[in-house]
């Protein structure tokens, strides 16, 4: 039995229900009952926080919700019982990049398809890679780094939180643009392993999303931030050059987070949802908040501008995923 057998089975014995067998309602009655948001990820990681920040802001100003934790798979799990849930509106997805770009087009198992199966609600963050080195190497810009290893070819590697993940195609898309091809990735299990590795000394070169305590080992003095790789400067780290700035504008890699309900949902329900999350993204202390977590909030990311930026996502990274031969991570 294959993989997508096991997980269509198990949809049915946790009761999300199959789409199209949930009785019409009044939209004006939105919600009758608990909302139930499934997190494609184990509890207490960074995407679970976020998770339940937005749904205690959308419990006090909409109605319960109720998170819900799925790991497995790399995500794909949780990500494909929402995709054959019922479409009333009562069970909802935090997606992210990951689940809804990335794993979609690594794996041949076709447990969903991220354009057909989902509704867009609306975007919440986006969580930027960067690339950082050991301070005893003589690089403190991009342009210096290329340069380093250009001058010592085979020699250097870098780390990054596993294969497939964000901070693995930054580090690859940077190789690419770079022209650097024999720099050699080191996989870890989570960022976590590899900074003391960095710090030590152990390897010389790191892509991983920014957090707080990345910017801290910044700050300290323990690491060396040469970019973030955006388009803009982060607002928990305004003193970091861009990637564009340091003359690589192709070179963007962010995690972008947000909720999406299974197709066919009402669209009153869709339109009650997203103002309820926009108007949370819009809040300072809620900002603050997903800072803290090293998310940057996206303001008047609603249904249509999601489904578009997800879109241009996927014609952006599906060659560079089907060339780099990765595995869904």
């Amino acid at each position: 039995m294959n993989r997508r057998a096991v997980v269509l089975l198990g949809l049915g014995s946790l009761s999300i229900g199959v789409k199209g067998t949930s009785p019409a309602f009044a939209a004006s009655d939105y919600p009758r009952r608990p909302i139930r948001l499934v997190v494609p990820r184990s509890a207490g990681g960074v995407l679970d926080i976020i998770g339940r920040y937005w749904a205690n802001w959308t419990a006090a100003n909409l109605g319960a919700v109720v998170v819900e934790n799925y790991g497995g798979g790399g995500g794909m799990t949780g990500t494909a019982m929402v995709a054959h849930a019922a479409a009333d509106g009562y069970t909802l997805l935090l997606g992210s990049t990951s689940d809804l770009v990335l794993n979609p087009t690594l794996t041949t198992d076709e447990l969903y398809d991220p354009i057909k199966d989902f509704s867009a609600v609306s975007g919440l963050a986006i969580s930027v890679a960067a690339i950082m080195v050991n301070p005893a190497v003589p690089a403190h810009d991009l342009k210096e780094l290329v340069a380093y290893a250009k001058a010592n070819p085979g020699k250097l590697s870098y780390g990054s939180a596993g294969a497939g993940t964000m901070s693995n195609l930054c580090g690859e898309l940077f190789k690419k643009l770079a022209d650097v091809p024999d720099v050699v990735h080191i996989p870890y299990k989570g960022a976590a392993g590899g900074y003391g590795d960095l710090i030590a000394g152990n390897i010389p070169i790191m892509t991983s999303n920014i957090t707080g305590s990345i910017l801290a080992l910044h700050q300290a003095g323990q690491i060396r931030i040469l970019a973030v790789a955006t388009d803009h400067r982060l607002s928990a780290a305004p003193d970091i050059p861009t990637t564009a700035e340091a003359g690589f504008p192709d070179l963007i890699a962010q995690l972008f987070v947000g909720v999406f309900a299974p197709t066919g949902t009402p669209q009153p329900v869709i339109d009650d949802l997203a103002k309820v999350s926009q108007q949370a993204v819009a809040d300072k202390s809620f900002q603050e908040k997903l800072q803290d977590a090293g998310f940057e909030s996206v303001v008047d990311f609603g249904p249509q501008r999601t489904t578009k930026y997800l879109g241009e996502e996927l014609v952006r990274w599906t060659p560079i995923l089907k060339e780099s031969g990765l595995k869904p991570g």
